[in-house]
């Protein structure tokens, strides 16, 4: 059992650091609250035991202070929402669970209702970004923080990457046994800790995207682990020209055709197996009405561009997956986005999930990874889907990153 679960927070008031940087539309409505409702079950455990909590979070990327559009103000009545739906209940005697609001986050406002917070209470504070001694990770803005909290929650894996004030600085300011991760927190570290460290093989890396350049790390540490990588995406055309073939008008770093070549190497030097689209779906131009044809890989005429993996390359990288006991995916197959170059993102989102309903356990991480198996809906049948793109991404790679570091520590 982790520490938070076994923590009772009868009495405390509880500082947890959220995610809360969801999109909103052009009225300011929330488009996508995935990250809002992941960490529900930590607030509402808190809450159960008869604490309160200071929920603090970045929004956006404000430049200049305060900022209508980047207010977390806008988030209020949805967060009030997900808290009081059906099932939830409150010690504070008020049939539901009161959300206030503080809109300057070190303001006297914020401490004195911090300070008045009853158990079963919320209070959200403003951004934190409007300060910008949260990104330089200023000692003194965190303490200051601290002081609003006697227990300090870090429950946002998609900043733990980042050596900021509210997720790697603010924890020295709590004793060791009123420091932890929260219940989303505890579920990303072993989650991701159990892919790179207890894979069970075969172990499958599906990685896409766009360009080797964001990938190079990433691939460079699974080569100690894992026993197949498939590449997809617009970064396998810098690998199909590497070894020489002829890939048209697709996307392709010149620059790295060297470090294409060097992976490549490694790959059979460690005994794995890199997998590459043997054929592509190509178009014209890049765009939704696009003339589009089948081709192989190394072989696109000029004037053409792969979008997409091929029918070959769907049925090659589908059996290697249904054959694996480990899997992680992370960027598309192709523009997913549009409807004509869909089929391979979809058709490898559908075959970890057919592995994982086998027994394989599958992480899927990265926004488009996510975005994909959202829209393809099957969210639900693969094992963990993770909710922070930069921060998976830097730890696959072997990094060691500041909020996970500064709770452990």
């Amino acid at each position: 059992m982790s520490k938070f679960s076994s923590f009772n927070f009868s009495g405390h008031k509880a500082l947890v650091r959220v995610d809360f940087n969801v999109p909103l539309d052009a009225d300011l409505n929330i488009t996508d609250d995935t990250r809002m409702s992941a960490t529900i079950p930590t607030i509402k455990k808190i809450i159960a035991d008869g604490g309160s909590v200071i929920l603090m979070s970045h929004f956006g990327r404000p430049k200049d202070g305060p900022t209508d559009k980047y207010s977390l103000k806008h988030l209020v009545k949805h967060l009030h929402e997900l808290l009081n739906q059906a099932g939830s209940s409150s010690p504070s005697g008020y049939g539901g669970i009161n959300v206030f609001f503080a809109d300057d986050c070190l303001s006297e406002q914020a401490a004195i209702t911090a300070n008045l917070l009853k158990p079963g209470e919320v209070l959200l504070l403003e951004n934190l970004r409007f300060y910008k001694e949260e990104e330089k990770g200023d000692v003194a803005f965190a303490e200051k923080l601290s002081k609003l909290g006697d227990v300090y929650v870090n429950d946002a894996f998609g900043t733990a990457h980042r050596a900021h004030a509210s997720t790697a600085v603010i924890a020295q300011f709590f004793s060791a046994e009123n420091r932890m991760f929260g219940l989303l927190m505890n579920s990303e570290v072993s989650s991701a800790e159990k892919v790179l460290h207890h894979s069970e093989k075969p172990f499958t890396a599906i990685i896409g995207g766009a360009k080797v350049s964001d990938k190079i790390l990433i691939i460079e540490n699974l080569l100690e682990r894992a026993t197949d990588i498939i590449i997809g995406g617009g970064m396998a055309y810098t690998f199909i020209k590497a070894k020489g073939g002829k890939i048209g008008n697709s996307l392709c770093e010149n620059d790295r055709l060297d470090v294409a070549l060097s992976i490549l190497a490694k790959a059979t030097e460690k005994g794995v197996s890199i997998h590459l689209p043997e054929n592509s779906v190509c178009a014209d131009k890049f765009a939704a009405d696009a003339n589009t044809q089948v081709t192989m890989s190394d072989a696109i005429p000029d004037g053409w561009m792969g979008l997409d993996i091929g029918p070959k390359a769907v049925g090659v990288f589908s059996e290697v997956i249904r054959n694996s006991k480990t899997i992680l995916w992370n960027g598309p197959m192709g523009v997913f986005e549009m409807e004509k170059f869909q089929n391979g993102t979809k058709s490898i989102a559908m075959a970890v999930a057919e592995a994982t309903t086998n027994g394989a356990f599958s992480l899927v991480g990265g926004g488009d990874s996510v975005a994909a198996v959202n829209q393809f809906n099957l969210a639900d049948k693969v094992s963990y889907v993770s909710t922070g793109g930069g921060a998976m991404l830097e730890y696959f790679e072997g990094k060691v990153l500041p909020g996970i570091a500064a709770i452990k520590d």
